[in-house]
């Protein structure tokens, strides 16, 4: 034997010795046939006629194809073959050694040929493989894709050596490089329809965010935004269930499904409320970080037993829940359910759901600052009708209730009740007034006795400080005060003291009865001024029952007139404060009406500065004296400042009868003298607990003697006049409140218009344009300019909006500076612009700048904060802008490829047509082989009978009418009997054969309906019964299995309106999967293969039902969910493209109006279901 090398280049043939076959011609034609396949994309029957053909052409015992795992270093399966009995299988037979040290070589394209494995090169370990896989010579040449090995198609020889002739490997290798176009098309075709599918889900993605924002701009409804975002994300994803999930406030992570979208199939979670301490153990820290939880399998993921019993209450088998803030607070989930299956989520799924929660937050925290803006609003005009009504009335029941109701009813609390104390160490006392919701128990009747209290609580009341409690069983609470909170009914409370002067008259009670309460810092400040407007209501009250009482005992002795009249006109001083709230006006008043009394020849009042100088403010003085008011300017007495107010800050009085007589010293001498003042009697005006001024009566003229009673009466007149100036300051404080939050409803209700403005367009220019303009109205500053910066960071402005007489900003491009100025006296600095942010994603765009350039400006809290909302806006505006132009480039290239996909479409399922016509063409021509055999195998004896009827005739008309001995030995010869006998029944049984090709043809026509009009009334079951007819040999035995029973159950069905071809195509594939999943099955227990059909009309829907089930091992969960997908197989690779089922989908579903749906058991069998509705199929008519 002539040694020859064990591997050559394929692209260099080596000369082998020659082996005439004869067969030149048919091989060339093999390899023509080859490249010219009808079925380029179906791998299966491409690799199954190549190995039988080169096995029958080569005369060779056996014929694979062998392909490598992806990733898998030289490990692989052979997937096809065609062997002669005797040599056993190697289908699905996995190999890890079998190529031995030729790895390499096959990697670079090299055929390796070996004729005898025991005179090859071979290692002992590649011997023995060979021989367990009956080797005796080989040929093997590789499979290249994209310069990759894919494979090999190996030619074994299993009972001798064989010397492998130059010719015949020049045909494999012909052969290899049409296999190799046929595997790298299918590989194209899958790659483009996976891209093809991630820039559609891509855009639809993109699409949804910018419905979302859209939904966000229109309206701030959060119910129907959230039933869109479920909507849109539950189609995009794909998933069973999408629903927002909100935690209960103060609650423990209790809360509820309050919006969802769900399948029919799947049951509603709304208004389901859940509780589960594992979720809290451990989950609870990784939604506080605002973490997202994954599960794609609740029984692979490790999860609490208890948790896993919440997750299938809710038939959720895998999840996605994404935490959803409103400012810094936790508010809820977006949960993603799949209920079918397990899921693996990918990142794009991820991201894309984090992004609509991202816009959903947004939405959350704009809806809370409109609440918290309106509920401001409810508190400031609250605050000053409580105000309003204490001021006009005396009458503390009215004063008490009106304020319980008012407060409970603007706090929305349970409970509001005002406590009195009945002796003076603070222990006894009860409810004098209260305001109850309701089904909330009065505690009027309550009364209490408490020792304890007065010692542990009087005291921090006594110093103005307030109790807040959140949750009275959190907290440092006593047991025993937690009980009679508790026996209240009361959950959560807010307790502020009623100081009546310096005392502690009682306690403004706020009670949460329904749970915990989270108080806010704006309530806890408006319970507090609430309790002081009590206490001034209070110190009136007081001071008119002291006046009434006095104003009694004067009233009865004739000898105290002057008495009365100071009561009297103590009293019109009250009234005037009541009556008016300007300072000035009871400055006045007062002034005149004391001095008018005293009969002085001054009456003064002097106002402290911060730094205890001081000016006189107001006065009333007797012709021919000086008026002091406007006159001195600052009075910087060296007592008073250094001191700080002396004995006045102490509340102590003084009274001077002659200033003569006094050891006072000169500098404090002169300041009198200066004032004119010979006697004189001072009191301090105290403002709450500060020292806010002086209020004085001099006697000019001469000395004068002070009365005690003169004494007591200016000291209540200055009570009085600190009264006035503590409503005033109030009054004033709640005004300007008022102001300011009038000032930011309207500039918030600006800003609204404005976003409003920028959202109404996607031209980035008219943006810009439109902003900086209404910015610039709205702060009423100089100029509004928008800076970008480049990529190195440097910059310019693109857009700005100035007042009259500016120059703009955009043509001449400035350096951005800070210009500040000296601190006032305040400490505060005058900066005359601001910067705000704009951030275009998580990158920094640029800068919103607005100008003050005409003066020095104090921006405060609410501007600044308003300049970066609209800096945030201008962000979006920026982001929106770039998703239109990426969304234009996207469509773009969807577009395109889906005149790709188009095309790619068009070739998949005229593959698939083309491999169904090769099952009807195969079961056609076996049933047909049958009659045209029978036919065929008469046809010569029939040739032979007529043949001699034909000689004898011949004989009889040469001879007629005597006959001769001739004639005789022919009618012998030929056994004329017989054939007068035997020719009918070769008629008879000819004839039932030609019958039965016509129905075999008649059956085929029907199940192609080519003669026949696309739409047309059909009866089902001629169609079921045809493509049974077609499938016949298959159901044959075979060597994997016995022969397949099929058992039919036909209803009474009318004919339908239908596109009959396609609906015959759909039962094709339906059954020939059926007889698949058995030639798959390597053994059966007992029980034999079966297929059913059964076949109804439902009336009550008026719907036709095709039922096929076998009783196969039936298909796993996780594949059945993918069945009806594009290009899904569980064959191995080349057997099959995945289109059988998809395409039957579409037929049932789209083009009849039905559903097509599957059911199986895993080990007891598989049923396809049909429904064709016959409301569609009229439609379909008409």
């Amino acid at each position: 034997m002539q040694s020859i090398p064990r591997f050559s280049n394929a692209k260099q043939p080596i000369s082998y010795p020659t082996i005439a076959t004869g067969n030149s011609q048919k091989e060339k034609d093999l390899a023509d046939n080859l490249c010219d396949s009808g079925h380029p994309l179906d791998l299966d029957t491409i690799f199954k006629d190549t190995t039988t053909e080169v096995r029958q052409l080569l005369n060779i015992d056996r014929v694979s194809i062998f392909r490598f795992y992806p990733d898998k270093s030289w490990h692989g399966e052979f997937i096809a073959e065609a062997v002669v009995e005797g040599c056993g299988s190697l289908l699905t037979e996995e190999c890890y050694e079998y190529f031995g040290d030729g790895q390499v070589q096959y990697h670079l394209g090299h055929v390796e040929a070996v004729a005898d494995i025991y005179t090859a090169d071979l290692s002992p370990q590649h011997v023995d493989i060979l021989e367990q896989l009956q080797v005796r010579a080989s040929l093997a040449v590789p499979i290249l894709k994209y310069q990759s090995l894919w494979g090999i198609l190996c030619l074994h020889h299993c009972q001798s050596p064989r010397l492998w002739s130059a010719e015949e490997i020049d045909l494999v290798q012909q052969i290899v490089e049409r296999l190799k176009d046929s595997v790298q098309q299918t590989e194209n075709i899958s790659q483009s329809y996976s891209q093809t599918k991630v820039f559609s889900n891509n855009i639809n993605r993109e699409r949804a965010i910018a419905k979302t924002i859209s939904k966000i701009r229109q309206s701030l409804d959060i119910g129907v935004l959230f039933q869109s975002v479920t909507t849109e994300i539950k189609q995009l994803l794909e998933a069973d269930r999408v629903a927002i999930f909100q935690f209960t406030p103060d609650q423990d992570w209790e809360g509820e499904f309050v919006s969802e979208d769900v399948s029919e199939d799947w049951r509603s979670v709304l208004t389901q409320r859940v509780y589960e301490h594992s979720f809290e153990t451990q989950f609870a820290d990784q939604y506080d970080e605002r973490q997202v939880q994954i599960i794609t399998d609740i029984y692979t993921t490790q999860l609490s037993g208890d948790y896993i019993n919440v997750l299938e209450r809710f038939e959720v088998r895998a999840s996605l829940a994404v935490p959803i803030s409103q400012g810094e607070q936790l508010w809820g989930l977006l949960c993603v359910h799949q209920c079918e299956h397990v899921r693996h989520w990918s990142l794009d799924d991820i991201k894309f759901v984090q992004k609509i929660v991202e816009y959903l937050s947004f939405a959350l925290q704009q809806l809370k600052l409109l609440e918290q803006l309106r509920y401001q609003t409810e508190q400031q005009k609250s605050l000053t009708g409580v105000i309003t009504r204490i001021r006009e009335s005396l009458d503390l029941e009215t004063i008490f209730q009106t304020t319980a109701q008012e407060v409970r009813h603007l706090l929305k609390a349970d409970q509001v009740g005002i406590f009195f104390f009945q002796n003076e160490q603070y222990w006894e006392g009860q409810f004098v007034a209260e305001d109850c919701g309701k089904g909330i128990s009065s505690i009027l009747e309550e009364k209490v006795y408490d020792r304890n209290f007065g010692e542990r609580y009087a005291p921090l009341y006594q110093e103005g400080r307030m109790y807040i409690s959140h949750n009275i069983f959190e907290g440092d609470i006593q047991n025993d005060d937690v009980q009679k909170l508790e026996r209240l009914g009361i959950k959560a409370n807010v307790v502020s003291p009623i100081m009546n002067g310096d005392e502690l008259w009682g306690l403004l009670c706020i009670h949460h009865c329904q749970g915990p309460r989270q108080w806010q810092l704006s309530e806890i400040e408006f319970i507090d001024q609430i309790a002081k407007h009590l206490g001034v209501a209070l110190e009136q009250w007081s001071q008119v029952e002291q006046l009434r009482l006095q104003a009694a005992q004067l009233a009865h002795v004739s000898s105290r007139e002057l008495a009365l009249e100071q009561q009297q006109l103590l009293s019109q001083t009250i009234n005037a404060i009541r009556d008016s709230l300007q300072i000035e006006e009871i400055f006045d008043t007062t002034t005149k009406s004391i001095q008018s009394l005293f009969k002085t020849d001054r009456v003064v009042i002097y106002q402290f500065n911060a730094d205890w100088s001081g000016q006189f403010v107001a006065e009333s003085v007797a012709d021919g004296w000086p008026v002091l008011v406007g006159s001195q300017g600052i009075n910087q007495d060296p007592y008073l400042m250094e001191t700080q107010g002396g004995r006045y800050a102490r509340q102590e009085t003084l009274a001077v009868d002659d200033i003569y007589q006094t050891d006072y010293k000169a500098h404090h001498m002169r300041l009198l003298a200066d004032s004119d003042a010979r006697a004189y009697m001072i009191v301090p005006i105290m403002e709450g607990n500060r020292l806010w001024g002086l209020l004085a009566a001099c006697q000019n003229s001469r000395p004068r003697h002070w009365e005690t009673d003169e004494i007591d009466f200016l000291a209540q007149v200055s009570t009085q006049l600190g009264v006035a100036l503590n409503q005033a300051e109030a009054v004033a404080r709640v005004r300007d409140q008022a102001a300011a939050l009038q000032k930011a409803t309207d500039r918030q209700r600006a800003l609204t218009m404005t976003i409003d403005k920028i959202r109404q367009s996607l031209d980035i220019d008219i943006i810009f344009t439109t902003t900086t303009q209404e910015v610039r109205q709205l702060l009423e500053v100089d100029r509004v300019a928008i800076y970008r910066f480049n990529a190195d960071w440097s910059g310019a402005f693109v857009a700005d909006s100035i007042v009259d007489g500016w120059q703009p900003a955009v043509p001449n491009q400035a350096i951005i500076q800070d210009v500040f100025s000296r601190p006032d006296q305040d400490g505060q600095l005058p900066r005359n612009e601001v910067f705000v942010p704009i951030s275009q994603g998580e990158k920094l765009w640029g800068l919103l700048v607005a100008y003050q350039t005409s003066k020095p400006r104090y921006w405060d809290d609410d501007e600044v904060g308003l300049l970066a909302q609209v800096g945030t806006q201008l962000g979006i505006a920026l982001q929106q802008a770039e998703l239109l132009r990426k969304t234009q480039q996207q469509t773009a290239k969807l577009n395109q490829t889906l005149e790709t996909l188009k095309s790619t479409q068009a070739r998949l399922v005229q593959g698939e047509k083309m491999a169904g016509l090769g099952q009807l063409a195969a079961g056609i021509a076996h049933e047909i082989n049958n009659p045209v055999g029978f036919i065929s195998s008469n046809l010569e004896p029939m040739q032979n009978y007529i043949t001699g009827l034909l000689e004898l005739l011949t004989l009889y008309q040469q001879h007629y009418p005597e006959p001769e001995q001739l004639i005789q030995n022919k009618i012998d010869d030929i056994e004329v009997d017989f054939i007068l006998e035997d020719l009918p029944k070769i008629m008879a049984s000819m004839k039932m054969g030609t019958n039965r090709i016509v129905d075999i043809v008649q059956s085929m026509q029907n199940f192609s309906r080519v003669d026949e009009a696309a739409i047309k009334d059909v009866d089902i079951h001629q169609g079921i019964d045809s493509a049974l007819l077609i499938l016949k040999h298959r159901l044959k035995a075979c060597k994997q299995r016995p022969t397949i029973n099929v058992v039919k159950y036909y209803g009474e069905l009318p004919t339908i309106h239908c596109y009959a071809s396609h609906l015959n195509q759909v039962f094709m594939n339906i059954l020939v999967n059926a007889v698949d999943a058995f030639d798959d099955l390597e053994h059966y227990h007992g029980q034999m293969p079966e297929i059913e059909i059964s076949t109804r009309w439902q009336e009550s829907q008026n719907t036709l039902v095709v039922e096929i089930s076998d009783n196969g091992r039936g298909i796993p969960e996780d594949v059945l969910a993918s069945i009806f997908n594009p290009f899904f197989t569980t064959k191995p690779v080349g057997k099959g493209t995945g289109l059988g089922l998809s395409i039957s989908y579409q037929i049932v579903t789209e083009m009849h109006g039905g559903k097509l749906y599957c059911q199986s058991t895993v080990g007891q069998g598989t049923t396809f279901c049909i429904e064709i509705p016959l409301t569609i199929a009229e439609k379909i008519g008409s």
